[in-house]
């Protein structure tokens, strides 16, 4: 049977199910079929659309208990991360949304406000759930206000160092509040760390409880125990526990710890749930689930049991999508190349060794490969440690996830001159995933650190050409950006000049046109276009943005209007960098640039965004002829002996 005639045929329980209530009202056997019309339910949906349907049908029997066993929207239900939220959505009445997931109009990927008022977090960085859950435990004891307020959270993000800043607190609080510890062994990848090998000692120990079952039946039979006979036996108990699980370390802290509860057995988590919320004070319920559950395709995934793949066939879990050169496909070879030419080459990653293509590196130098985990501040400064040790670590991670380790970046690693090389995924605009998710800080954000240079390819070869002129830099640090996709077909230069390409020029220089990174296309296009008008354009890639390059501002200075096109944010962006250049170097050429308004982007494609952006080529194009045409109309300006006056 297809999964599609199976939600047909044996929706039937969950087609009743509204909101959190209905779900209490349901016997044992009625929730064992509705988790089983879930997993149909997301496979359908979600094979269509993409989306995280790894962690999802992992969750499904855990979400199910929580629901019977809290109320939400008066109890607080945060999910760290969030990608694993979907249940939590078809519980909640989002079930028509799911045609549309992650798709302009329809459903986010993760919790929104605007879609539920059983969503409280929106942002969708790892490792920040317990720190929320701290601080609203906290405001709702002093309100006097009597709340549940429970956390999920994958054991891939006790790696990263703010849940142990939360736990630190929220023993010290002692407020009630419930931790629900995820643990599938997995992140995006297996979950690295030391935590992760305790946990997966417990995983593999059938015998664990009955162990302590045995020791728990002598305690309890021996009549008359006395003191020391007691602490004997206590200790014994203790001891063995501590061997295979990790009571003792939370419990150290000052945390309650229960479990481990196989996590798609309903009753035994609800009961855990249950005992957790009675008990007053913060508890963790360690929960023991499969990514992927229930779906042989995602099962049988070795790299990351499909955690957020494109639409894929249902029955087969392939990608529809035709396979395609990635910007990640061609950093990943090229680092390999350079890792073949230069043993002092390592390379880091933040839990995210496939996505960002650091696993190729790892596949054949498996010992000068570093996952740190969902640890982006740690990762900065280990690599500046590296560094000092006389090696050159290229640290792969999101463009939107290094914003975390700022400090790090800026003090650790910048301060002290270090080569270490940041290369940065998905990059701009990214689309389905949403603001969190955008890499359009960057540019903005660490074009601050002094030292620090910033490079954007326009297509592989640049891409191939300046990750090889970052790692060969070896008195600072360097950043590499490039967006999500399929990278852009090789756009020569016309000449270079300094490090600036020339890709488009004329006979006429009435405008410059700085176009940043994948955006060179584009800038090209808009050249095209702008010539019909009469005017004459020059393109040019500056392909090292920070510092702005002296050369840039001499091209400048030789045309009436600078316009620059960005994909980050204007603020502090690439184009209001080169302003300040011009005005230090006494450049009085007036500048316009385009970019993304700092603000929170629904999601959407990455063209339908843009379009909203007005980053298209016929809308620069647009822009850029109603400009230049009306420097021509702008009055002369005695001040300038003769010249047009420029706004």
């Amino acid at each position: 049977m297809s999964v599609e005639e199976g939600t047909a045929n044996h929706g039937r329980l969950l087609g009743t199910v509204h909101g959190p209530q209905d779900v209490k009202r349901m016997t044992a056997e009625q929730l064992d079929i509705l988790a089983a019309e879930i997993r149909d339910f997301l496979i359908a949906k979600v094979s269509r659309t993409g989306g995280h349907v790894g962690p999802n049908l992992g969750v499904v029997e855990l979400t199910l208990a929580m629901h019977r066993v809290f109320d939400s929207p008066r109890d607080r239900l945060l999910f760290d991360t969030g990608h694993q939220a979907y249940v939590h959505k078809i519980l909640t009445g989002r079930q028509e949304g799911f045609d549309k997931l992650r798709q302009r109009g329809g459903l986010s990927g993760y919790p929104s406000q605007a879609e539920s008022e059983h969503d409280l977090i929106e942002n969708s960085h790892a490792s920040t759930a317990l720190s929320y859950a701290d601080g609203l435990a906290k405001a709702y004891a002093l309100r006097g206000e009597k709340r549940s307020v429970v956390a999920v959270v994958g054991d891939g993000a006790l790696t990263g160092g703010m849940c142990w800043e939360a736990l630190n607190n929220i023993a010290t609080a002692g407020n009630p509040l419930v931790i629900v510890v995820n643990d599938n062994g997995r992140s995006y990848s297996p979950t690295i760390g030391g935590l992760a090998d305790h946990l997966s000692s417990l995983r593999l120990n059938p015998g664990y409880e009955k162990v302590l079952d045995t020791v728990k039946d002598a305690l309890g039979n021996t009549p008359f125990v006395g003191k020391p006979m007691y602490e004997v036996l206590h200790a014994v108990k203790k001891g063995i526990k501590d061997a295979v699980a990790p009571q003792a370390m939370f419990e150290d802290l000052g945390i309650k710890y229960v479990g481990p509860v196989d996590g798609h057995d309903v009753p035994a988590v609800e009961a855990a749930l249950r005992a957790a919320k009675n008990f007053g004070g913060p508890v963790i319920v360690h929960a023991v689930t499969r990514k992927g559950y229930g779906y042989r395709p995602a099962e049988d995934d070795e790299a990351d049991c499909l955690h957020g793949p494109g639409a894929f066939d249902a029955e087969t879990g392939k990608l529809l999508a035709v396979p395609s050169v990635k910007w990640t496909n061609v950093f990943a070879d090229e680092l390999v190349a350079i890792a073949d030419e230069r043993p002092d080459v390592v390379g880091i990653t933040a839990a995210m060794a496939e996505p960002t293509g650091i696993a190729t590196l790892a596949r054949k130098y498996p010992e000068r490969v570093y996952d740190v985990g969902i640890a982006e501040q740690h990762a900065a400064t280990s690599a500046a440690g590296l560094a000092m040790g006389g090696l050159h670590p290229v640290v792969a991670v999101y463009a939107t996830f290094l914003n975390r380790a700022f400090d790090q970046v800026l003090l650790d690693v910048a301060m002290h001159k270090l080569p270490v090389t940041f290369v940065l995924d998905r990059a701009g605009i990214t689309g389905p995933d949403g603001p969190s998710h955008y890499g359009i800080w960057d540019m903005s954000v660490f074009g601050v650190v002094p030292g620090l240079r910033i490079a954007a390819p326009r297509d592989s070869a640049t891409l191939r050409d300046e990750l090889r002129e970052a790692i060969a830099v070896d008195d600072g640090p360097t950043i590499l950006r490039f967006p999500t996709g399929t990278v852009a077909a090789d756009l020569p230069a016309v000449r270079r000049v300094g490090p600036v390409d020339v890709l488009a020029e004329s006979a006429r220089t009435d405008v410059l046109l700085v176009a940043v990174g994948s955006f060179a296309g584009l800038g090209v296009e808009v050249a095209a276009r702008v010539a019909e008008q009469g005017y004459g354009v020059t393109v040019v890639d500056p392909r090292w943005v920070r510092p702005v390059p002296a050369e840039l501002v001499e091209l400048a200075a030789g045309h009436r209007l600078v316009v620059t096109v960005e994909d980050g944010v204007r603020i502090g962006g690439v184009g209001s960098a080169l302003a300040q250049a011009m005005r230090d170097a006494d450049v009085r050429v007036p500048v316009k640039d385009l970019g993304v308004p700092a603000d929170w982007h629904p999601h959407g494609t990455r063209a339908q965004i843009l379009a909203d952006l007005r980053l298209t080529a016929q809308d620069v194009a647009r822009d850029v002829t109603g400009w230049i045409s009306g420097l021509d109309a702008a009055p002369v300006d005695p001040a300038t002996n003769g010249a047009r006056a420029q706004s």
